[in-house]
């Protein structure tokens, strides 16, 4: 019973005991004939190839059934399914672009009919007219993947390559010639079915929809897709991380691609540069490559008994967010590190530098501010700040001396220009002719969602801070006085529109330094105009609305079982930050009224990250699905091991508490709970302006300054007149009022 005989084969139950199949509107049944395509949905074939499966009623001989597509007969191409008794499955291949039909018939019997859409294997499907400036992996790129090339064509495309792969004792992959005597240094394995056997690998690479996939699979004898017997037929699909704005095909992460505990215990591995997020942060782009590439998986070699995600960071976001939008895709995940996305995490991450430039200059003009002390910075940032951790920028800020930074300074700065500055971002080996014709921004990576401002021909941008009372509750909690938080609002300001973007300068771009320091980005920040107050930046409406239509807001609508795991890097100042994990509960909470289905994990990482509690979570998921795939009926939450409930451990990995109160306390008014009370957790600089706990807002709605008074926002403060204007003349079109939704959402 494979990955969709999970969620698409029989209607599974889901996580509050009822769901839906995938593929039920795909398949037309007829005389009790049914027929469903397991590589994928069936409006998106690629490649020409699709396994089906049809399943025959227990009335007929299947040996009496006939297969044919577009009239031509394929009955060869079926055999016995495996997976499913009295069900026949096969590939049918040659497809056109285009829609095909497939036809299962018996005699005297309705016939069962159903409807292929074929892509092409160079994309795309659904995401939309490809970049056209699009650059080919380097040759020092092709070769972490052991490929030398040619591109064949102008989509970067490569001839498909397999090869075999030993592990050797000193942690490497060395090629390995099977008509050679056995290399000295080849380790063994033990897989997950309890078989020792030589630590071989088959790993195929190629290209799909203009990026290179890579499959990996325990295959020591050689054998192939056809008989793959040391393969526990399991797939892990390995999403990668890092930050990318895209128009490069990507280059390798061994540890990914090849990830050596996966395959060791004999779980095939599928992954992408197209589903890495140091290639690019579209995630219609990403979930369409990872349905490509699944879909050639189970053509080529099987249907898997199920699919778990797995990847940190951006590949934490991919899970959340494909698991959201591509309902069959993954049959559980494993996010590491992770945030409910990506796109909304550029609200608060864009005010970064804006509150670090207002905060140093302060500290430059009087070396006794309050922001001196790095730790009163989470005051206004809200994330995590220390007094010790090291700051490598303080020599381009000489008069910042005491030692110290913020998350903003050692995980985020850099990424307000790559996310927002059109002319910033770059490619390995482009020319620099090249590099001045892209419009290097998220929202132009993205382009297809966004759209284009008509105006001025730039992609449009979600980023705006009209109405944010910055360091409001610094101020009722009287850690700023009302003299600094008018100062703050009047000062910050907010960043330029794309077309009057300029050049980053140093420490940004090397050839700047050290005369054109600007670690701020300050250069591209609007302006403080006649009356002292520098305008803030209004996002635009239509691009957070198709946002949320494209599914690139995790609107916390999932129900696979999720184990959600990370080192506790908050001390760190590590980007990851330990809040997010609850971000994404509680938009599950908002969106689907339970988040059940989620297991939250925490190791402790103080003094130093010891311990990988990876392989934990994937025996635990295992068990969790194998339950699922034996007792549908019971639905996500019902098939739960004992072991997939929320935990933390310490640095060795050992258990400190288990248990359902062990998160108390973050998302609800209870006492804290034991996991709860060693791992604080931070907040956000919208969330210490009073907005809401799960970041879900790009735009709030806006109240008069008066209103705001009258209805207590600003606590015990009683401005004077004087400062009552201030504040309209900072707020002229009102303040935020967080008790309503986001105004960028949908109506």
């Amino acid at each position: 019973m494979g990955q969709r005989s999970l969620v698409v084969g029989f209607v599974l139950v889901g996580l509050l005991g009822s769901g839906v199949s995938a593929a039920a509107d795909e398949a037309h049944h007829g005389g009790g004939l049914r027929l469903e395509v397991t590589s994928g949905p069936a409006r998106y074939v690629s490649g020409g190839a699709a396994r089906v499966r049809v399943n025959v009623p227990p009335q007929v001989d299947p040996a009496a059934v006939r297969v044919s597509v577009n009239g031509a007969d394929v009955t060869s191409a079926f055999g016995p399914d495996d997976q499913r008794s009295h069900a026949l499955e096969g590939v049918v291949r040659d497809l056109p672009v285009g829609e095909s039909t497939v036809e299962a018939r018996v005699p005297r019997r309705p016939k069962a009919e159903l409807r292929l859409v074929n892509h092409p294997i160079t994309g795309p499907m659904f995401s939309g007219p490809q970049q056209p400036d699009f650059f080919c992996s380097t040759p020092a790129h092709l070769a972490g993947f052991d490929l030398a090339g040619p591109f064949l064509d102008n989509n970067c495309s490569l001839a498909t390559q397999v090869g075999y792969y030993y592990r050797a004792t000193a942690g490497s992959w060395l090629p390995f010639d099977r008509n050679a005597p056995r290399p000295g240094d080849m380790t063994t394995t033990t897989t997950s079915d309890g078989k020792t056997v030589d630590f071989v690998i088959r790993w195929e690479r190629g290209t799909i929809n203009r990026f290179i996939y890579t499959i990996a699979v325990l295959d020591p004898e050689g054998t192939g897709p056809a008989d793959l017997r040391n393969w526990n037929r399991k797939l892990i699909y390995y999403f990668g991380g890092g930050v990318a704005i895209g128009h490069y095909q990507g280059s390798n992460n061994q540890s990914e691609s090849r990830y050596v505990h996966g395959l060791g215990q004999g779980y095939a591995i599928a992954w992408s540069t197209g589903t890495k997020t140091n290639t690019h942060y579209n995630l219609v782009l990403g979930g369409e490559t990872a349905l490509m590439v699944k879909s050639r998986f189970v053509t080529e070699y099987a249907d898997p008994e199920y699919t778990v995600g797995l990847g940190g960071s951006g590949g934490g976001i991919q899970q959340y967010v494909y698991g959201q939008n591509h309902h069959g895709l993954l049959d559980g995940a494993v996010p590491q590190y992770s945030y409910p996305d990506m796109v909304t995490q550029t609200i608060h991450v864009g005010d970064c530098e804006l509150l670090e430039r207002w905060m140093d200059l302060k500290v430059r003009d009087d070396p006794n501010s309050t922001w001196r002390t790095w730790s009163n910075r989470s005051l206004l940032e809200g994330l995590a700040s220390s007094d010790t951790v090291a700051n490598p920028y303080q020599p381009l800020t000489p008069w910042l001396a005491t030692p110290g930074s913020t998350e903003c300074v050692k995980g985020w700065r850099g990424l307000s220009p790559l996310v927002l500055n059109p002319k910033f971002g770059t490619a390995p080996g482009i020319t620099p002719e090249q590099q001045a014709r892209v419009e290097w921004t998220h929202w132009n990576d993205a382009v297809n969602v966004y759209g284009r401002d008509p105006a001025t021909g730039f992609a449009r941008s979600t980023w705006d801070n009209v109405g944010v009372q910055y360091g409001l509750k610094a101020l009722l909690d009287r850690n700023i006085t009302p003299a600094e938080f008018l100062d703050l609002n009047a000062s910050v300001g907010g960043w330029k529109p794309p077309q009057d973007n300029v050049q980053e300068g140093c420490p940004f771009v090397t050839a700047a330094c050290p005369a054109d320091v600007d670690v701020w980005s300050q250069r591209n920040m609007t302006v403080p105009g006649a009356n002292g107050v520098a305008p803030r930046t209004t996002g635009n409406i239509e691009a957070m609305r198709a946002a949320y239509r494209s599914g690139l807001v995790f609107d916390g609508r999932i129900d696979i079982p999720i184990i959600d795991w990370r080192h506790y890097l908050d001390a760190e100042l590590d980007m990851h930050n330990a809040r997010q994990s609850f971000a994404s509960r509680q938009r599950m909470l908002d969106g689907q009224r339970s988040a059940a289905n989620q297991v939250i994990w925490f190791t402790d990482a103080r003094p130093a990250r010891a311990f990988d509690q990876t392989p934990m979570a994937l025996t635990v998921m295992d068990r969790w699905l194998t339950n699922l795939r034996a007792h549908p009926e019971r639905g996500v939450v019902g098939n739960k091991p004992a072991e997939a409930v929320d935990s933390c451990f310490a640095t060795d990995g050992t258990l400190i508490h288990r248990g359902a109160d062990a998160w108390r306390g973050i998302i609800d008014r209870a006492a804290p709970g034991p996991c709860t009370q060693r791992f604080p957790i931070g907040g956000t600089s919208r969330t210490v302006a009073g907005g809401p706990f799960d970041e879900q807002l790009y735009k709030c709605a806006l109240q008069p300054v008066e209103l705001a008074f009258l209805r207590g926002v600003y606590g015990s403060w009683r401005p004077t007149r004087a400062e009552f204007d201030r504040l309209r003349q900072i707020f002229p079109s009102g303040v935020c009022d967080y008790t309503r939704p986001d105004a960028g959402r949908p109506r």
